[in-house]
């Protein structure tokens, strides 16, 4: 499962990830941080992504347009990123379970 991390969340995530979510990626680092929310969308729809936000703008989107992209919406107050992380790491297998759900497009992280 590859993530797509929003702007709001650390770059650095991609890479303490990576073993857990290969291929994963930042907007930042594929020129996309000052883009859109549509165009990030877009391209994780046609990427295969999965939207790793803290933001409910991509729930609020894939409640109209469905998915994909899938949507892993954070929904933390202000918390470190080793607390994203760790979150993260706890609900690998949650992940994977909305990777393989072909009726899911949305996992709300607390």
């Amino acid at each position: 499962m590859k993530l797509l991390f929003d702007e709001n969340l650390s770059p650095g995530l991609a890479e303490t990830l990576r073993a857990l979510y290969p291929g994963s990626a930042h907007v930042h680092a594929l020129g996309l941080g000052s883009a859109s929310d549509a165009a990030v969308w877009e391209f994780a729809r046609e990427r295969g992504f999965t939207i790793v936000t803290k933001d409910a703008d991509f729930h609020e989107r894939s409640t109209i347009a469905g998915y994909p992209p899938k949507i892993v919406w954070i929904r933390r107050g202000n918390c470190s990123t080793q607390e994203i992380e760790a979150i993260l790491r706890r609900h690998v297998n949650d992940l994977r379970d909305l990777a393989g759900n072909s009726e899911a497009g949305v996992l709300i992280l607390v």
